[in-house]
């Protein structure tokens, strides 16, 4: 039986994102079926003033990257519903998605890359390239511009920034990144960590991370959901009392070392 899911409580603000009743079911050879996810509710409103930060944890194989594949119309669930903007979602959607393997057109330069989306859209090369190229500073890239966006021309830090440039400069209010820093060295990590919580105070989109590391989900989410159970759902909510701006500083004090032991006794225990 699947454990009972967390609460998702509608207020009167503007839906962004939702998962309604969300089930997942697999078949093995044999014909068997495999029931994955089970009645998982999700609700993500757009809050004044800011975007949300939402970090989803769980074990491997727990379906955390089935959620940023549903909301991304990269997969459809079995059964439930999946609505953007109060309204089911449409094949035409575009929803950003930073993923954890490069993805990069290495035939591209860093601005070609960023620009990508826009071109697809239709929008004059001109403009396209006016918003690439600012986001491609708002990443800490420019002077990296006319470089082909490979590997070893740059680094896999820079290589993440020009997919967040690129999701960004398409759609700057949704982002979705499924364990978009578990490739990089700690340093590397560090410094990726404070850009996103930069870019999340600054351009305030929504965005919704999966990760493995519960003290990168502390630093930078708002909202952590902790998925579990057999079939999954979401089963646990930790909201943050971090302050809005963060900085590495925070990581020594009281507040956020007490949120990491808890989450962690959490899933622990599970």
């Amino acid at each position: 039986m699947a454990a009972q899911s967390v609460q998702m409580v509608n207020t009167e603000l503007p839906d962004i994102l939702e998962l309604r009743e969300v089930r997942q079911v697999y078949k093995d050879p044999n014909g068997k079926e495999h029931v994955v996810i089970e009645g998982l509710n999700l609700l993500i409103e757009d809050l004044p003033g800011k975007g949300e930060f939402v970090v989803i944890l769980g074990s491997s194989g727990c379906g955390k990257s089935h959620i940023l594949r549903y909301l991304s119309g990269l997969q459809t669930p079995t059964s439930g519903d999946v609505l953007i903007d109060g309204r089911p979602r449409l094949s035409t959607d575009y929803v950003g998605m930073v993923f954890q393997a490069y993805s990069s057109l290495e035939h591209y330069t860093v601005l070609e890359n960023v620009a990508l989306g826009l071109k697809y859209r239709g929008v004059a090369k001109k403009d396209r390239e006016t918003k690439a190229m600012a986001m491609i500073e708002k990443v800490g890239l420019k002077g990296h511009e006319h470089k082909f966006a490979k590997a070893p021309t740059l680094s896999g830090g820079q290589l993440q920034r020009v997919a967040i440039a690129r999701s960004l400069a398409y759609d700057s209010k949704i982002l979705l990144m499924d364990e978009p820093f578990g490739a990089l060295d700690i340093e590397t990590r560090g410094k990726m960590q404070d850009l996103l919580a930069e870019i999340w105070t600054s351009i305030e989109p929504t965005i919704i991370m999966v990760t493995h590391a519960i003290d990168e989900a502390v630093y930078l989410g708002d909202r952590i959901y902790v998925m579990g159970g057999s079939p999954s759902n979401i089963i646990k909510e930790f909201v943050s009392p971090l302050p809005l701006v963060r900085n590495r500083q925070m990581k020594r004090e009281s507040a956020f070392i007490h949120m990491v032991q808890e989450i962690e006794d959490f899933m622990m225990s599970l």
